[in-house]
């Protein structure tokens, strides 16, 4: 079996080199993670192990494609893993920040139908290698243009906490090893119960982002299935108990979608929710995919959704939309899936039952 780059922990990577001096496996270490380099790369090393580390410890991406939108301010990757899956990483830079949305699964089964990765389904999990790779390669790309990395959100394609255990060992290694406090990681959930009580309980206190869309369970079950499990009232609850332990500021993000959840009784509920549990609100217009019949909210109706939030006291903010004409943004990650039945009957228009 293949042991990925950076699916090796300093022990292991240790009894890889136990015929070398020791002082090589801080050296290894440090290069892979505080240099970003890649074993070719250090030349502090002899010729004949950084070719015998490049041959036991391989990259987990192989770059398939490079889009690039925003005047150069958003890049997206398409990668194949080594068992030919595909993944897309999303690298977003700011006036004041640089961030990168990486995904912690191979397609995703939470079949929420207004998002391309639900819509592809699932393929599997990704190691915590894949996942901390995929920041390595952002941030080297973002040194390269001659910034830092600073906010790591689990934001792509897949569940982060339906992947629990992967996820968790590679925001360890984000934190410990490639020096980004937790305060600049964010796990975003469609709301996994279970996993939001593990990441309240866990040793470091990473801001926790919901995926809401609805604040009324018949409207959520149908636009985020996985509430027929756990409803508000379950989330509500895990979630507050995450803020007590943390301390951190806990976020909803909403995707507006015309005519389903953008109305005023769609923003008092939200308001009434969000408010319980001092949560800040990101309204995202929802972003155009193949397989989803309703499109986003038009740019009047954001905006007085916003100002109906503000107006009941809710800590809001707009979404700036990011790559999408190269399908990066919000919703669109799909590893260049095509969709062969665009318009399933599971995914009809939500508005023909309200």
């Amino acid at each position: 079996m293949v042991t990925l780059r950076y699916d090796v922990d300093r022990d292991e990577l240790a009894a890889l080199l136990d015929d070398e001096p020791r002082y090589r496996v801080d050296q290894v270490w440090t290069g892979l993670h505080e240099q970003l380099a890649g074993p070719a790369e250090l030349t502090s090393l002899p010729k004949r192990l950084r070719e015998r580390l490049a041959t036991a410890l391989p990259e987990g991406l192989t770059p398939v494609t490079e889009a690039i939108a925003d005047d150069g301010d958003t890049v997206k990757w398409l990668w194949t893993l080594r068992d030919g899956a595909r993944v897309e990483t999303v690298l977003m830079r700011y006036p004041d920040r640089s961030t990168v949305c990486v995904s912690s699964q191979a397609g995703c089964a939470m079949a929420c139908g207004f998002c391309a990765t639900g819509q592809a389904g699932f393929s599997r999990h990704l190691t915590s290698g894949e996942i901390v790779e995929q920041v390595v390669r952002a941030a080297r790309r973002a040194r390269d243009d001659g910034h830092r990395l600073g906010n790591v959100v689990f934001m792509g394609m897949g569940e982060p906490l339906a992947n629990f255990d992967a996820t968790w060992s590679a925001i360890h290694r984000i934190h410990d090893d490639l020096g980004l406090g937790a305060r600049r990681i964010t796990v975003s959930t469609v709301g996994i119960v279970p996993g939001i009580r593990r990441l309240a309980a866990a040793d470091l206190p990473v801001n926790l982002a919901v995926s809401l869309h609805a604040a009324d369970d018949e409207l959520r079950d149908r636009l985020v299935p996985i509430n027929r499990r756990y409803p508000l009232s379950v989330l509500a609850s895990a979630c507050a108990d995450h803020v007590a332990v943390t301390g951190r500021r806990l976020s909803f993000e909403w995707a507006l979608i015309d005519g389903v959840n953008d109305r005023p009784v769609d923003a008092t509920r939200l308001a009434t929710y969000a408010r319980d549990l001092r949560a800040h609100v990101n309204l995202i217009p929802l972003n155009p995919t193949p397989g989803y019949p309703t499109r986003g909210t038009p740019r009047a109706g954001v905006r007085a959704f916003r100002d109906r939030l503000r107006d009941l006291g809710v800590n809001v903010t707009v979404r700036d939309t990011r790559g999408r004409d190269i399908d990066a943004a919000c919703g669109q990650l799909a590893a260049g899936s095509r969709l062969a039945d665009p318009v399933r009957r599971d995914r009809e228009d939500p508005r023909r039952t309200r």
